[in-house]
This record gives structure tokens, C-alpha cells and sequence, in this order.
């Protein structure tokens, strides 16, 4: 029997929160889904809260989370409430800050460079696509992201964002 090098299909559904941001508590839920070759769904559900943070920075972790859990190269689709995260792929923006020095086309620094290089470095060696759903409108999975992010965000022990604690410094 032929050994099959077809990549594993995974989806990974994530959102982010932050309260009173950008200064406040903030939190991600991400959801990874996957079927193996036997038709058996696999769930892996992962939140964490940061102590001060951005929606924006819980976007991205929750999408990098997810990412970074992959142990193999797989087929990936991430979905995502986030039109900040899925334009930037869809709509190639993150090529063109990349070739200007991660600068916007106004010459202003693109924010949360850290976050970004993080995602594409988890992003390597996998087949991924970015989908936008439609926030609080009855998606199971997205709204199960959405409220793991809004109780990570609540937790009496939340992380350090650093790069952003550091930067308002």
C-alpha cells in the first residue's frame, strides 16, 4: 500500500476580546478542528487572558495559538470574525508591509509587527486559508471562540502581553 503524503486538513476557528481596549484585559479562544483518516473529529479548544492588550493583538494570538499547535505540515483554513487579520492574506497587504519594511502604503509603521512575524513563521510549511464569518450571527464555533476570549479575558491570573506593556511604557 502507497504511503500517502497528502497533508492533513485542519480548521481553526479563533477570536479575540479586549476590555476597555486598548489598555484593559484581553483574552483569545481558538478552536481546532480536525478529521482523521478513520472519519473520527478530533476538538482542541485553547484561551488565554493577558492582563493589558488589544482586540487586535487577541486576534492575531488567537490565529498564532492555533498555528502553533500543528505538529505537521496540514491544509489549513482559519475562521475568524477579524477582518484585520483575514484582509491582511486575502487582500495581500501583509506582502506589501513586508517589502516596505513593514510600513503601510501612508508610510506609517504597521502595528503589531511582532504578532505578524509570529503568525507567518507558524504559517510556514502549511497550505492556509483565511475565511471571514460574520461576528455574534449564530456561528457555533465562532461563538464558542468568542465566549472563551471574553472568560480568558476575565481570569484572576492573566498573562503579560510584554511587546505591548513594554511599548506604552
Amino acid at each position: 500500500m502507497a504511503k500517502t503524503t497528502e497533508k492533513p486538513e485542519v480548521m481553526i476557528y479563533s477570536d479575540g476580546a479586549a476590555k476597555n481596549n486598548p489598555e484593559g484585559p484581553g483574552g483569545f479562544g481558538t478552536v481546532l478542528e480536525y478529521v482523521d483518516s478513520r472519519g473520527k473529529t478530533h476538538v482542541k479548544e485553547l484561551a488565554v487572558g493577558y492582563r493589558k492588550t488589544t482586540n487586535n493583538r487577541m486576534e492575531l494570538m488567537g490565529v498564532i495559538a492555533g498555528m502553533e499547535e500543528l505538529k505537521r505540515p496540514c491544509k489549513v483554513t482559519v475562521f475568524t470574525d477579524s477582518k484585520y487579520v483575514t484582509e491582511a492574506f486575502r487582500k495581500h497587504w501583509i506582502d506589501s508591509w513586508q517589502k516596505k519594511g513593514w510600513r503601510r502604503s501612508d508610510k506609517t509603521p504597521v502595528k503589531n509587527v511582532d504578532l505578524w512575524e509570529r503568525l507567518l513563521k507558524a504559517m510556514d510549511g502549511h497550505d492556509v486559508t483565511y475565511e471571514w464569518v460574520k461576528g455574534h450571527a449564530g456561528h457555533p464555533q465562532n461563538e464558542r471562540c468568542d465566549e472563551m476570549a471574553s472568560e480568558a479575558a476575565l481570569r484572576d491570573k492573566l498573562a503579560v502581553d510584554e511587546v505591548h506593556e513594554h511599548s506604552k511604557a
